[in-house]
C-alpha cells in the first residue's frame, strides 16, 4: 500500500476527491482553467487555444465554472460588447493542482 505524503480526512461526509472533480472535472475545464492561469482571456482567445472544443461545450463548460465561482465573467460596455474570463480567488487556488497535471502530462508525453 502507498502511503500519501499528506493526510487524507476520512471523517467528512462526502468525498472530497468527488467535490473536486464535481467542479474541475470534465473534459475541458481543466484546460481551460489552465489557459487562464495565464491571465485573463477573451471567448474568441480561448476557442483559439481549444480548437477542438465545441462552441456549445466551451460555453457550458465556462458557465458551469462560473456558477462554481472557479471563473469570473467581465462585460465591457463597448460597442461590440467585450467579454472576459478570468479566475477568481478561488480558481487561483488551484494554481498548484494545475501546475502538478501540466507537470505530469509533459512527463507522460516524454515517454
Amino acid at each position: 500500500m502507498m502511503t500519501m505524503p499528506f493526510d487524507l480526512d476520512l471523517t467528512v461526509e462526502e468525498c472530497p476527491v468527488e467535490v473536486a472533480v464535481a467542479m474541475i472535472g470534465g473534459k475541458w475545464k481543466p484546460v481551460l482553467l489552465f489557459h487562464l492561469m495565464m491571465g485573463a482571456k477573451r471567448y474568441s482567445e480561448l476557442k483559439k487555444l481549444v480548437p477542438r472544443a465545441s462552441d456549445r461545450m466551451l460555453t457550458r463548460s465556462l458557465r458551469e465554472l462560473e456558477g462554481d465561482r472557479l471563473v469570473n465573467r467581465d462585460v465591457f460596455p463597448e460597442v461590440p460588447v467585450r467579454v472576459e474570463y478570468s479566475l477568481t480567488t478561488d480558481g487561483e487556488t488551484l494554481y498548484p493542482i494545475l501546475a502538478a497535471m501540466s507537470r505530469w502530462g509533459t512527463n507522460r508525453q516524454k515517454r
